[in-house]
């Protein structure tokens, strides 16, 4: 690890993306399951998390859910997103026109991080939620990433503790073929699979903001019942 690295305060961040837009709290347990951290060790952080309010424990179930200082932060990094505010009706739109789930993802690690959904009203949908991390498998997503990744930032990602190091190596070693998709069409695509139909079928661009230093992900989906590969 590079010195600079600072573990406790990465251990910290591990508990507070731990919590899902779903969850009703959780206990020490659950998220030492969901981080992998020791218990002991899980307890000292959201002690110190309490502390600090970014985590609050109720009285009633001695549940943690995310406190007043972690809204306030999400706050403020929704704030510097600008562009959601022009693309949140236009994605909308997609969702309503299309029937199909649109997702805005980022990169988080060796995954990518559900940071906005639009979901058509009246269809089923594929059922995937804010806070919602994807590994890097052969998804649309994740191959659009790395077909819009300058190798400046591709250098930095493989800089990074990444406990996933073959999934990035395996997509890294599609990038020219994703890059010229993206050149050619426009878009990327979950490809088809030798092993049967696939969860769901996609597609993604990637967009870039100025106050960001990777590009976004903006994807569309649905289940291959509800659209084949050829409409998507």
């Amino acid at each position: 690890h590079d010195p600079r690295f600072a573990t406790t305060l990465a251990r910290g961040l591990s508990v507070l993306r731990a919590f899902r837009v779903t969850d009703d709290g959780l206990s020490n347990a659950e998220i030492a399951q969901r981080t992998g951290l020791p218990k002991s060790t899980v307890s000292r952080l959201t002690f110190t998390l309490g502390q600090l309010g970014y985590l609050v424990q109720s009285p009633r179930d001695d549940r943690f859910r995310p406190g007043p200082t972690l809204v306030a932060v999400g706050h403020v990094a929704a704030a510097s997103l600008s562009f959601l505010v022009p693309a949140h009706d236009l994605m909308q739109r997609l969702a309503e026109d299309t029937g199909t789930l649109v997702v805005l993802a980022v990169r988080d690690g060796d995954k990518m991080v559900l940071i906005r959904t639009w979901r058509p009203r009246h269809v089923a949908s594929i059922w995937l939620e804010v806070g919602q991390r994807i590994p890097f498998q052969p998804f649309a997503s994740s191959r659009t990433f790395f077909a819009a990744t300058t190798q400046a930032e591709i250098d930095r990602i493989l800089a990074e503790p990444l406990p996933d190091r073959a999934a990035v190596d395996g997509l890294l070693a599609q990038r020219v073929q994703l890059r010229a998709d993206i050149a050619r069409k426009g878009f990327v695509s979950t490809p088809k699979s030798g092993d049967g139909p696939p969860l769901y079928n996609s597609v993604s661009v990637p967009f870039r903001s100025g106050n960001l230093a990777e590009p976004v992900i903006f994807t569309c989906g649905a289940l291959p019942t509800e659209a084949s590969v050829e409409r998507m």
